[in-house]
């Protein structure tokens, strides 16, 4: 008994083992790492070349486009696409104004409706929510048609000739409701909502000062998409707008480039009225294509960082 009694002790005064490091199987190893980053390098380039190219191909001369091809720097370099581009008066930047402005205001009023549209379809206590949500659910199956919509956008709401015919239309879409109701249910909890209410805040106070937070990234997602529809429509122009003063920019270059086009097809009809080899045709539609990507381009790192930001992280104190 004493014998078992001192290696017991001596057991307990040993210095414990050294515990063998273990390795994280989801940690990547130096090399794995290198190769991955090189391989989203790669793929960077290779998404950006052709945004690299339209630019340059935008500053170089209409005869060296032809005559070379696209280059990586331009054979001979001009601006005369922008200045064909710009030098119809005050028709291209007054359609920029009209569009930055519709894209703008548009991109505020969807947000709001279809914030507080999807909202009230989250909550599990509001009675009237299966019938809202099929009556937005509705409009996207089926629509009254076209001239429905053009009787209604002309002779009921007269929208004619107006900046509200540039982004009205399209500030409200159903398809994002639906989007947003999701959301909502997913990342706002309803113990946060029961919990504000206990404290007395109203409908109203909830929703802006802890929904509204917590759905920031849903709501830039729908700004962000919402902004890019009501930059690149032109339908509705097409449709509802006769006075130049109210051109978005998106149907001013397409009536710009349906000319060009014309002009070059009926080229041999029109000798001495018109000197067709100075008209710019394809650095004309790289040019209009930077100026019409360039600002949303310019807009989506500003979205970017809400898509990844943390939901609800530190929402729920247990």
């Amino acid at each position: 008994m004493a014998t078992t009694a001192k290696i017991e002790s001596r057991q307990a005064f040993k210095p414990a083992a050294k515990k063998k490091k273990e390795r994280d199987v989801l940690a990547l190893s130096p090399l794995a790492n290198a190769g991955l980053n090189a391989l989203l390098i790669v793929a960077c380039i290779l998404a950006l070349l052709p945004i690299y190219v339209i630019v340059i191909a935008s500053v170089t001369s209409e005869a060296s486009l032809s005559a070379n091809g696209y280059r990586l720097w331009p054979e001979e370099f001009s601006v005369e696409a922008y200045r064909f581009l710009f030098s119809q008066g005050s028709i291209v930047v007054t359609a920029y104004i009209n569009t930055v402005i519709s894209t703008v205001v548009g991109t505020v009023m969807s947000v709001v409706m279809v914030a507080l549209y999807a909202y009230p379809l989250s909550r599990d206590n509001f009675k009237f929510g299966t019938f809202f949500t099929f009556f937005a659910f509705f409009t996207m199956l089926f629509s009254g048609g076209l001239v429905s919509y053009y009787m209604v956008m002309r002779q009921v709401l007269m929208l004619q000739n107006t900046l509200w015919a540039l982004f009205l239309p399209s500030a409200f879409s159903p398809f994002w409701v639906i989007v947003m109701r999701t959301f909502y249910r997913s990342n706002v909890p309803n113990e946060i909502v029961e919990a504000a209410r206990i404290d007395g805040a109203n409908e109203w106070r909830t929703f802006i000062q802890i929904v509204l937070p917590l759905s920031v990234p849903g709501l830039a997602t729908v700004a962000l998409f919402s902004a890019i529809g009501i930059w690149n429509n032109f339908f509705n122009a097409l449709l509802l707008v006769d006075d130049a003063r109210y051109y978005s920019l998106q149907f001013t270059i397409y009536t710009t480039l349906n000319n060009i086009r014309f002009l070059l097809e009926n080229a041999d009809k029109m000798q001495g009225l018109v000197n067709i080899s100075e008209l710019p045709s394809q650095t004309f539609r790289m040019a209009m294509a930077v100026v019409t990507v360039g600002p949303i381009i310019l807009a989506y790192p500003f979205f970017q960082r809400y898509f990844i930001k943390g939901l609800t992280i530190g929402a729920i104190k247990g």
